[in-house]
């Protein structure tokens, strides 16, 4: 999902706490909305710097752009907290402004090595943050490049699989998300089919970052929707320079959007969230603008029922 991880690291902290759960009402993550009625989602990491200096009033200018979910990152399991704010203190200033937040990225890979009793931590109080904020889905977002080995490739299903069965069991559902390391070939295997092989698809479901999939796959979205339909619960929607490669906001670059969105049904479809990581034009703020104008304007109709 990111061109430069370790600024990403600065936004999370790290540790776990023990939660107690009894028995939570599930939240009907399995069932797929019509993809004609989806709402426009934004990865939140996309304006971070705005919201470091003004969390208030970004919100405010999200959701007067259109977007009306987001996918959060940088959650404090010890805290609870999202951005310096309480748990229940940020479900609220959602509400205010109309905006839900149905997946969250956290801090799952720093627990990749470690003993199943830290992960099963960790993920409790991942558990306690997601249902706070009314999330549907916890999502495993990123790998050390230490860990991106085809043993550690299959140490990650085991441990997804691990989660997956935690996470379901509290009413949520769980993702893995990509980025380009995990479509590298190795001796002619990779990560992604590792993943997609040796994970239960009931409990282990899919963000497919549709940047890096073109960028880095030598399969296109509708082959790899193909493979396992319905499995593809949420994407990430960005564009790519036709130079550099790099970021850039919709419309500006050579994804063609409108081969890919009409897969939205067969790859099962929820929720899916523009991102732009960086590399933007002006600013965060008004790539995520004109991102919002672009995709209303020229690719929502793309997305069928």
């Amino acid at each position: 999902m990111f061109n430069q991880p370790i600024d990403r690291r600065k936004f999370i902290q790290q540790s776990g706490t023990l939660m107690g759960t009894a028995s939570l009402l599930a939240l009907g993550v399995n069932a797929s909305p019509s993809v004609s009625s989806l709402k426009m989602g934004l990865q939140l990491f996309t304006v971070r710097d705005a919201l470091a200096k003004d969390i208030h009033g970004s919100l405010k200018k999200i959701a007067a752009l259109g977007y009306q979910d987001l996918e959060t990152y940088g959650f404090d399991p010890v805290k609870r907290e999202y951005y310096g704010m309480k748990a229940a203190a940020f479900k609220q200033l959602l509400d205010d402004h109309k905006l839900s937040a149905s997946s969250g990225h956290y801090d799952l890979y720093q627990y990749l090595s470690k003993p199943e009793e830290e992960l099963d931590r960790y993920v409790d109080a991942c558990i306690v943050g997601a249902h706070a904020l009314g999330q549907r889905y916890i999502t495993w977002p990123w790998l050390d490049p230490d860990s991106r080995s085809i043993e550690k490739f299959k140490l990650l299903a085991q441990k997804l699989n691990i989660v997956g069965e935690r996470v379901t069991k509290a009413g949520l559902g769980f993702a893995y998300h990509n980025h380009d390391f995990e479509f590298i070939d190795h001796n002619g295997e990779n990560g992604y089919d590792i993943i997609m092989r040796d994970t239960d698809a009931s409990l282990v479901k899919l963000q497919i970052d549709l940047y890096w999939a073109v960028h880095s796959s030598r399969l296109t979205p509708a082959q790899l929707f193909s493979k396992q339909p319905g499995r593809f619960v949420m994407w990430h929607v960005k564009d790519m320079d036709k130079k550099t490669r790099d970021y850039t906001e919709l419309g500006n670059g050579s994804i063609d959007y409108t081969v890919i969105l009409p897969e939205a049904k067969r790859a099962g479809l929820q929720y899916y969230f523009i991102e732009q990581g960086g590399n933007f034009a002006k600013d965060s703020m008004q790539s995520i603008t004109d991102s919002a104008i672009f995709f209303r304007k020229n690719l929502q109709r793309y997305l069928t029922s």
